[in-house]
């Protein structure tokens, strides 16, 4: 989640990429104390018409979902399982509030969007939702039609609780082309050459590395990749199902230190705690030449058309993270947002509707949908639908990495108890800055409950 980052830009889908960052991963916003009115049918009392309620973040993508509503409600799915669907938008910086507010409540939505992770761990364990892993692998529509590093991503302690119903947003390793052609570099795809890129960035008077270290988050991208591919996905694994101490993995350790040699090397720069990424200062430095490199949620391109078009068209490159030397994680694994999820309560009193309904985020129609809205689908269907996306090279690049990923570590804000969110956020913005030591770094998560 990108902590604060609020501030946003249109982008070529209408989207709004930069609070698409935040909405991704809001599942720890400040509680507030509005209610929820005439949600749901997850209680006793159900909804009007004896519709199911789906309730979904109101934002401009929730058209994809008002479709699949009334495709489903006109289906023979409907009418077999003997239920149809009422779609409820909720405004997005009210929504984490507002789910746990109806969650409590005798009318509870018998579907809603969520995160996966940190933002369904109190739901899972109060016992308010259906596990879906039988019903997921005992279907054929479902098994087959998600990329499973997807599905995985957005479960806990190895049971799913999701069915992806977004675009995915991997972490990818932006570059400017210009720069790069200019001083004759490739991008690095194992660590040493990125140690080897950066000394000759830094010897031609550029910084490697835009950072926006005021938001925080964009720091975390950097240990969320590090202690993947030192360790691999098990690690973080680990901690995201609730083990404290496995922040003192001997990875985590290393992926500290690396993160504090790269600060001492010079590779964001001196002013890379004040610089942000939400306020457009961050995505600046990159297209105007400062930066060569930018490590960034693929929302990055539509930030960068939306801002400097000229630059996106012509010199923005992209590639995934390099290996680590020495690490056991494979360079093909992916970190950032894997997509969100639909999720079933477990009061719900029409489960078979209700899962029925899910199916349809496995259909063409709806991949269409999201392809339209500037979204690349998590679905196994999506490849040959790429071809009329904004940037279908971008596109066809995101589906690639994640389809081939075999791992998918869901953002490490997003994946962590909502409580543990801001004090990790602080240690790792403690340790880029310098007020903290890798070992006080992982000290100091351990702690964290």
């Amino acid at each position: 989640m990108g902590s604060g980052s609020l501030g946003s830009t249109t982008s070529p889908d209408g989207g709004r990429r930069f609070s698409r960052r935040w909405m991704l991963g809001a599942g720890a916003a400040t509680v507030l104390t509005t209610g929820l009115t005439a949600c749901g049918s997850g209680g006793d009392s159900g909804g009007a018409g004896g519709a199911l309620t789906a309730l979904v973040y109101g934002d401009d993508a929730a058209k994809v979902q008002q479709a699949a509503v009334e495709r489903f409600n006109a289906s023979k799915a409907a009418k077999n399982t003997g239920g149809t669907v009422g779609l409820e938008k909720v405004p997005g910086s009210e929504y984490p509030a507002k789910l746990r507010t109806a969650m409590g409540s005798p009318n509870a939505p018998d579907v809603f969007f969520n995160w996966g992770g940190g933002s369904i761990k109190a739901y899972q364990e109060a016992g308010q939702l259906v596990d879906l892993t039988d019903v997921i692998e005992g279907d054929p529509v479902l098994k087959d039609g998600f990329l499973p590093s997807v599905l995985d991503a957005g479960a806990l302690g190895g049971r799913r609780y999701g069915i992806p119903m977004r675009g995915m947003q991997p972490v990818i390793l932006f570059y400017n082309k210009a720069v790069f052609a200019e001083h004759k570099l490739q991008p690095p795809t194992t660590w040493d050459q990125l140690l080897d890129t950066n000394a000759k960035l830094k010897k031609a008077g550029i910084t490697p590395f835009a950072l926006g270290g005021a938001d925080i988050w964009p720091e975390l991208m950097w240990l969320e990749y590090l202690v993947d591919r030192i360790g691999g996905p098990e690690v973080f694994a680990r901690i995201q199902n609730g083990d404290s101490a496995g922040w003192g993995d001997p990875s985590v350790l290393k992926a500290a230190e690396t993160v504090r040699d790269l600060v001492d090397a010079g590779a964001f720069g001196k002013g890379f705690n004040s610089v942000s990424y939400v306020n457009g200062g961050a995505p600046a430095v990159f297209a105007q030449g400062k930066a060569a490199m930018h490590l960034m949620g693929s929302w990055e391109y539509s930030t960068q058309l939306g801002k400097f078009p000229d630059f996106a068209k012509k010199h923005l490159g992209w590639a995934a993270f390099p290996e680590f030397d020495g690490g056991t994680g494979d360079v093909r694994n992916v970190v950032g947002n894997p997509t969100n999820y639909w999720s079933v309560n477990a009061r719900t009193r029409n489960k078979d509707a209700a899962i029925a309904f899910l199916k349809d985020c496995a259909s063409q129609a709806y991949a269409k949908d999201l392809v339209a809205n500037g979204d690349i689908p998590t679905t196994s269907n999506a490849a040959e639908l790429l071809k009329s996306a904004p940037n279908p090279e971008f596109a066809a690049f995101q589906y690639e990495m994640v389809e081939q990923a075999p791992a998918f570590t869901l953002s490490w804000d997003q994946a962590v108890d909502p409580s543990v969110q801001t004090p990790m956020l602080t240690e790792i913005n403690k340790l880029f800055v310098g007020q903290s030591t890798p070992s006080r770094f992982v000290s100091a998560l351990k702690e964290l409950k």
